[in-house]
């Protein structure tokens, strides 16, 4: 195994393990939106006074559930998308269809990345009143989802550009050697 693929597979494990720890984020904070739902309605029904932060903190949850999962959905390739064009065209075409794709994820990751921290600047001083913390923190998990989103696309287009050069060079080599092997 030569250094280039020991890195890249360093780099595959890494990423591998973000993934593995953002969607076990995930899971925590819909462990804690299910419980916080259930002391809601114990709330409401037993004690006869409602928690309003619920509701709240709810929207936060959701909100991080939701951009991290979309990241992690990102580096699985597990998003729903219509692949008939790359089951039409040669293998070449194909890769080059999805290097455009992952190029245009990782815009679309920048993007929200760099607006997010906009968002996360412009909101910062305001206070969700129900949980006296800052409504900052409603972006944050946009900004990370951009983050994240860039680094699994980024290696997708790395690994493939690769791919389709290492293809090239080992068909070139392939045809050199039969013209010579025909000579």
């Amino acid at each position: 195994m030569d250094s280039s693929s020991s890195k890249q597979m360093a780099v595959k494990k890494f990423l591998d393990v973000l993934a593995y720890a953002t969607t076990a984020l995930s899971g925590v904070f819909m462990v804690v939106l299910v419980a916080s739902f259930g002391w809601l309605v114990f709330g409401r029904y037993v004690l006869n006074d409602t928690p309003t932060w619920v509701e709240q903190m709810a929207l936060l949850l959701v909100t991080n559930i939701t951009f991290l999962a979309a990241a992690v959905g990102i580096h699985e390739r597990s998003h729903l998308s219509v692949d008939i064009l790359s089951l039409c065209v040669p293998k070449r075409a194909s890769q080059c269809i999805n290097i455009i794709i992952d190029m245009t994820l990782f815009a679309f990751g920048l993007t929200m990345a760099i607006y997010g921290m906009e968002l996360v600047d412009f909101a910062w001083f305001r206070v969700i009143s129900l949980l006296g913390i800052s409504d900052g923190i409603r972006y944050f998990p946009v900004v990370a989802s951009g983050v994240l989103m860039c680094l699994f696309s980024g290696y997708r287009i790395v690994t493939d550009i690769m791919a389709l050069f290492i293809y090239e060079s080992v068909s070139a080599d392939s045809i050199s050697s039969d013209v010579k092997g025909d000579q």
